[in-house]
């Protein structure tokens, strides 16, 4: 990936799931600057205690960036949900070139205090829901000048330390790779591009405020825009030429031309903590 400033999503459609906040929200962002249009999939429908932002803010404020937006109130675990929320995306835009797949379940649980109910929500959500956002956008994506399917997930490396101590997850997240893996070989002759995303350090989302430390963990995070940045230097890539690429931020804006990420940093004064399954 060579440095090319000119790149642009003006006039793609994305398809993001968990497009409501964090960095779903940002990916949105740095589409609209460039012109794009964004179908912004999430639950949150009314503002919630815990969690910032709605479909409808996020579209507020892609209309604001430049771009154009749609909210759409879907629970991607469900088949019909998901169809109606592709349906309403191509009437309203003229088809689908990108499909993100962000949503995410996470319980960063042993074994032994994982209910059951929360292992079923992380695979229903992570693993079945990037299988049928991708199975659903496909008949668009084979329309399009060049589709991209990008999920925000990790490189599937087998590991133990990786599945100690929060196995559930790491199965669902993986599950989430495998479907980079074979989606990039079964669709490369459609010249649809299937990669997925991770970032390098903690990113500054709800799940590190109120799951994995709060404002103390938050020091030690990058923003949100460092994996939008990455995510849009993948998704202007020829999809011909680049897919089936378990990417990490920090390397393919390095591969950029970026040096200092001291901008992302959300305290710059201390060093970002690495995320799970990166050493």
């Amino acid at each position: 990936m060579g440095l090319n400033q000119q790149r642009s999503l003006a006039g793609k459609v994305l398809f993001i799931t968990g497009a409501s906040r964090g960095i779903g929200l940002a990916i949105a962002l740095r589409a609209a600057r460039d012109g794009a249009s964004v179908a912004v999939i999430g639950k949150t429908n009314e503002p919630h205690p815990k969690l910032e932002g709605t479909v409808h803010s996020a579209c507020a404020a892609i209309e604001a960036a430049g771009g154009h937006a749609l909210p759409c109130v879907a629970d991607i675990r469900d088949e019909a949900a998901v169809g109606n929320a592709v349906r309403a995306t191509a009437e309203r835009f003229g088809g689908i070139d990108i499909l993100v797949n962000n949503a995410s379940a996470i319980s960063l649980t042993p074994t032994a205090s994982t209910p059951m109910k929360r292992f079923d929500l992380m695979h229903s959500v992570n693993v079945r829901g990037t299988f049928l956002c991708s199975q659903q956008c496909l008949p668009w994506l084979e329309k399009s000048n060049n589709p991209h399917i990008l999920t925000l997930s990790p490189p599937p490396e087998l590991r133990a330390e990786w599945f100690s101590g929060h196995l559930a997850y790491t199965l669902a997240k993986y599950g989430m790779s495998l479907c980079t893996l074979g989606l990039s070989r079964e669709l490369a002759p459609k010249g649809i591009a299937a990669n997925s995303l991770w970032p390098r350090t903690m990113i500054a989302t709800a799940a590190v405020a109120n799951l994995l430390g709060g404002d103390a963990a938050i020091r030690h995070c990058r923003k949100p825009e460092i994996v939008a940045d990455a995510a849009h230097a993948i998704l202007t890539e020829p999809s011909r030429e680049f897919t089936g690429r378990f990417c990490i931020d920090e390397d393919i804006l390095r591969a950029q031309g970026v040096t200092d990420f001291k901008p992302y940093a959300v305290d710059p004064s201390v060093e970002p903590g690495l995320d799970l399954f990166v050493s």
